[in-house]
């Protein structure tokens, strides 16, 4: 769609600020990030591509590394710039770019850093987008919202000890939760992003933040948006909305903290509702598919009886016969998550018949599976694919026993005749997902 924009860098008295500019809407968007990032890493990232292209696809996107993280000068650690002096960065990349005015976006924690800004220049200021937000990190007596005291401390020191790994991500985002690869990617991103001593200072200082009291003093056009099940989700996006007159306050599906990780498109509609007045007209990318998502029942425990090189060895062999049995079946293999795959066909019974194949043929090498099917809308997105019906195929997965292949009742409604037999498992919550939905064990 575009090339990816290069990074210049604005000066705020001596500091200098990285930034990049893309798109060419006829809306200025300044972007404040979760508090770890990088500019140009990000790029790596599909999904945070995705994220950043369509923010850009109505409107021009102004995004920026804060003052000693990324790509913009290192601070001391003794230090680290005040809320204040992190907000002045905005207004510096905003003239930078002679923009004027703008929409600002604060992103998870990046929220309560644009709202200060917002309530102390709403002359730069045209409307305000915060987004899975919170106004204070650890919950209090009148805050019950945010972490607890105890487990921000074990938190500081987590990320001291194993920064870089990914596993905090893994943490606040559970459809990457086993997705070897994402958490790779991630931690690479981290390792970027800042080192071990400053990311552990910063997130001390982040849970001492509270930007309660300067909420009411906002008057601009706001929207609050969250994930319904993501951290600082619901309640704690709720009370930053009654704080600030006039604010909108939308609920939007999804379990992830990360705005880049999972359905980007259920938030970034609402965004884009609010800055240009219409929603999105979904583009041909948006199909109908069935999504199939399997993994290897106890391969931790396997992984550790077996050593590094055999259970790598075994995973190839599995991998193999995957690919093979989705092709036959004519499906697609849209990727593979370290003990399992997801894949997607345009027939739903196809699906299903693959599933059992593959739950069978895995046996011979010893192996044990799971798999669960949805039949819903999915997203394309370069070579991977998103969206509801991705998020439901694996919470059905995540409900199937050993050995057992569970379909949603879309599936099930949509074979009939196929010559499968359903079993009723019963009505089950799925995590993030909208009321209950009926789940089926399929045979042949």
């Amino acid at each position: 769609m575009w090339d990816r924009p290069e990074t210049a860098y604005a000066k705020a008295g001596d500091v200098h600020v990285a930034y990049q500019v893309l798109g060419d809407g006829p809306q200025d968007l300044v972007l404040v990030s979760a508090w770890f990032s990088h500019v140009e890493a990000r790029w790596e990232m599909p999904g945070f591509a995705y994220y950043l292209r369509r923010l850009a696809s109505f409107s021009r996107l102004i995004s920026f590394d804060k003052r000693g993280i990324g790509l913009s000068d290192p601070v001391p650690l003794e230090r680290l710039p005040l809320l204040e002096e992190w907000m002045d960065d905005v207004r510096t990349v905003m003239d930078a770019v002679a923009s004027e005015r703008a929409v600002v976006m604060g992103a998870n924690e990046g929220s309560m850093m644009a709202a200060l800004f917002a309530a102390t220049y709403p002359d730069r200021v045209s409307a305000l987008v915060l987004a899975n937000a919170t106004a204070r990190v650890v919950s209090a007596h009148d805050h019950p919202w945010g972490i607890q005291p105890d487990v921000a401390a074990a938190l500081i020191a987590t990320v001291d000890e194993s920064w870089g790994e990914g596993a905090t991500m893994a943490a606040v985002n559970p459809t990457i939760a086993g997705d070897r690869e994402a958490i790779q990617e991630w931690g690479r991103f981290q390792r970027l992003a800042a080192s071990p001593s400053v990311a552990a200072a910063v997130i001390r200082m982040l849970f001492e933040l509270d930007v309660r009291a300067i909420l009411p003093t906002i008057r601009v056009p706001t929207l609050v948006v969250s994930r319904r099940d993501a951290l600082f989700a619901g309640e704690s996006g709720r009370a930053v909305a009654d704080l600030i007159p006039g604010a909108r306050f939308v609920v939007v599906p999804g379990v992830d903290y990360g705005l880049a990780v999972g359905d980007v498109d259920v938030v970034i509609d609402e965004v884009e509702q609010f800055v240009t007045g219409s929603r999105p007209t979904r583009d041909a990318d948006r199909v109908l598919a069935t999504v199939l998502f399997t993994d290897i029942v106890d391969s931790t425990t396997r992984a550790a009886r077996l050593g590094d090189r055999d259970w790598r060895a075994l995973l190839d062999s599995h991998d193999e016969l995957a690919r093979r049995e989705v092709q036959r079946h004519g499906g697609r293999v849209e990727h593979f998550t370290g003990d399992g795959v997801v894949a997607t066909f345009d027939g739903p019974a196809r699906a299903v018949r693959c599933a059992l194949a593959l739950r069978d043929r895995v046996r011979a090498l010893s192996l044990e599976i799971r798999a669960g099917l949805h039949t819903g809308e999915i997203a394309r997105r370069g070579d991977d694919v998103a969206g509801i019906g991705v998020h439901i195929a694996a919470r059905v997965m995540a409900l199937a026993a050993g050995d057992e292949v569970l379909v949603s009742r879309t599936v099930k409604d949509l074979v009939a005749g196929s010559g499968l037999e359903f079993h009723d498992r019963g009505s089950h919550q799925l995590k993030g997902v909208p009321e209950a939905w009926d789940l089926f064990r399929a045979e042949r």
